[in-house]
């Protein structure tokens, strides 16, 4: 599967700017299936607390966008939106859509940033999910997630093979984003896709550096802290192999290990 990711320098709260920069971004439509596009965290505003003035229902603009970007292209796509709940808080959520635009997945941000606020104005997802996405089994999670390995676990023992991380993840911090990523491929057998915006908003400065991690740990394409793509072929075979070859994950303690459902 190819992966194609948008390094977006996202322009704050204006979603139309922001579906325009991923069209001029992916550029002419090509056939490149099978392949996997994929946009950060709050693609189309930005890491906004404003709930009131940026949240959709479900079906809205943002969802509408993918939709028919997903079908244009005939691949998945897998996209940050901001949801509203019933109580007027919002949910960080990672859509997918599937090559008919065909909407296969809604996972919301299991641990929303509370140093940023984001808790008191975004309610908290349920549970980690694994999507068939083609031959791979793909788990989505949204930036701050990726501090917590015990949800990378889950994911795992749901037979995640792919984990993708979409993100806001300042520079203030980005040594931590490379390491905490290639650490979730390592320790899970897994390829680990991290995509990060770049630019700034109001409040911060985002560098980039997007990354494709192998179940090794090493990195298999990375951007620098300007907006491009990120793109790269991954190998199920490969991945496949070395579990067999090196069963780490055979060796859990059940004990140990999150209790599924």
């Amino acid at each position: 599967m190819q992966i194609i990711g948008c390094q977006l320098d996202i322009r704050w709260e204006d979603k139309e700017a922001n579906f325009a920069a991923v069209r001029q971004m992916l550029g002419p439509a090509v056939d490149t299936s099978p392949a996997l596009i994929l946009l950060p965290e709050m693609f189309a505003v930005g890491f906004s607390m404003h709930v009131d003035q940026i949240a959709e229902e479900v079906d809205g603009a943002t969802e509408q966008f993918l939709t028919a970007l997903a079908a244009e292209r005939k691949a998945y796509v897998m996209a940050g939106v901001v949801g509203r709940q019933p109580d007027g808080r919002g949910r960080n959520e990672a859509v997918i859509f599937d090559p008919r635009g065909h909407r296969i997945a809604r996972y919301t941000k299991l641990n929303p940033f509370s140093l940023g606020g984001e808790t008191k104005r975004y309610a908290r997802g349920v549970d980690v999910q694994v999507i068939g996405v083609g031959p791979w089994q793909l788990a989505p999670f949204v930036c701050y997630d990726l501090r917590f390995p015990e949800i990378f676990r889950r994911a795992a023992q749901l037979g995640a093979n792919l984990m993708v991380v979409i993100a806001n993840w300042p520079v203030v911090r980005i040594d931590h984003w490379t390491a905490l990523l290639a650490a979730r491929a390592i320790e899970n057998q897994a390829y680990v896709v991290g995509l990060n915006r770049t630019g700034r908003d109001p409040h911060l400065v985002y560098s980039g550096r997007s990354v494709v991690f192998d179940p090794h740990g090493h990195v298999v394409t990375e951007l620098d802290d300007r907006p491009g793509l990120l793109t790269a072929e991954l190998d199920l075979g490969a991945l496949e192999r070395y579990r067999h070859d090196f069963p780490a994950l055979c060796d859990l303690r059940p004990e140990f290990l999150p209790k599924l459902p």
